[in-house]
């Protein structure tokens, strides 16, 4: 169905496929064909359900990451501000205090 096609693809886009993270898109794999002689409608409904809700969470932190990496939130503000101090320090011929050194 789409909805698996959907949340393989996000899980392998987001989390990867490489071999430690296999047991991901296993797992889905495995739900979904135990189920899949489910008769239960709202069961089956509510799994459907849960399974795009996985799709559109994988979906949105990568989104999010993307958005606070542009916005440069991602940037540890620490080192930034070393930076910062360290190039206005050179620019008068000092060094920045041996706290902020390492």
């Amino acid at each position: 169905s789409n909805v698996y096609r959907d949340l393989l693809k996000s899980v392998n886009k987001h989390i990867g496929k490489e071999g430690y993270k296999k047991h991901f898109g296993d797992y889905i794999t495995q739900e979904f064909r135990e189920n899949c002689n489910v008769l239960d409608r709202s069961s089956v409904l509510q799994k459907l359900k849960l399974a795009r809700d996985y799709t559109f969470l994988f979906n949105s932190v990568q989104h999010h990451k993307g958005l606070r990496f542009s916005y440069n939130l991602a940037v540890d503000r620490w080192e930034e501000m070393k930076r910062i101090l360290g190039k206005s320090a050179a620019s008068v011929g000092l060094q920045l205090p041996e706290a902020y050194q390492a």
